[in-house]
């Protein structure tokens, strides 16, 4: 009876401690886990930002690359094609050369090179000497200052009074004729004096002689009207279209023809007079 009872103490302490071992060896297991799983995350989240670093950068470098082939610079000596089509520092077209060719003549004549068409086939460049270049970054960036933000026309507005005096008359129509230049409208209000008699047309000239100022280059897009209560008048200038400014050159042309045609003709008939 003894030995019986002492068999099943044994079995029960043994199952107790298997299940004691199990236990701890499950929860072992589970911090093991844990620990490398957080220890993984951050490798994982410093791939992920780096290679989004990366993707950036080789964007900002591919827009940077294409900025400075859109650039007007000397390229030096680093000429990638091997065949290229060149003109001299004259605009003379010398055809197409080999890469050394050109290296040489650029040591010999002490020039530069500059890329003109890199679409053309072969791509086409110009040997240009320092002062050229100089002249010619200057000339773009003038050109560039005087180019219209883009987008629609915008407006300038111009106000003054028809007691303007002929010189403050004439520095507003040089401004105004700046704004044409850039493409701009210009609306303009012409505030009637007071207490001041003036001819009921004055204000009307004063806009024809601001437009006459400015022949082949802008024309009314509104007609003067009264504002204001009559108190004023205005109207809006434009620059011609393109095909308004050809009909303008055709136009010009054909009355300084006629003009010579009258001329020749007038002395024609005092020729025949003193005959």
């Amino acid at each position: 009876m003894a030995a019986l009872f002492l068999k099943t103490l044994t079995l029960q302490t043994i199952k107790t401690e298997n299940h004691c071992i199990r236990r701890c060896i499950g929860i072992y297991i589970m911090q093991k886990t844990q620990l490398s799983l957080i220890a993984s995350a951050p490798r994982l989240s410093h791939l992920i930002l780096a290679k989004a670093f990366s993707t950036e950068d080789t964007q900002d470098a591919r827009k940077k690359k294409k900025k400075n082939d859109t650039g007007f610079s000397n390229i030096g000596r680093k000429i990638s094609e091997r065949i290229i089509r060149v003109f001299d520092e004259k605009g003379n077209d010398l055809g197409n050369m080999h890469r050394a060719d050109v290296i040489r003549l650029m040591d010999e004549r002490d020039l530069r090179l500059v890329k003109r068409n890199s679409s053309a086939e072969p791509p086409e460049f110009q040997l240009m000497t320092g002062t050229q270049i100089h002249e010619e970054r200057l000339r773009l960036r003038e050109r560039e200052k005087t180019r219209p933000a883009p987008g629609p026309t915008l407006t300038k507005e111009l106000t003054f009074s028809s007691n303007i005096g002929q010189h403050d008359l004439d520095t507003k129509s040089k401004q105004i004729q700046q704004w044409i230049e850039k493409k701009y409208k210009v609306q303009i209000t012409i505030k009637k004096g007071k207490n001041v008699e003036e001819p009921e047309n004055k204000v009307e000239e004063i806009f024809n002689q601001i437009l006459q100022t400015m022949p082949g280059l802008a024309t009314f897009s509104s007609s003067p009207q009264s504002v204001k209560g009559g108190k004023a008048v205005l109207c809006v200038l434009r620059p011609l279209s393109k095909k308004e400014e050809i009909a303008y050159r055709e136009t010009q042309g054909t009355q300084k023809g006629d003009s010579l045609n009258k001329e020749n003709g007038n002395g024609r008939e005092s020729d025949v007079l003193h005959q």
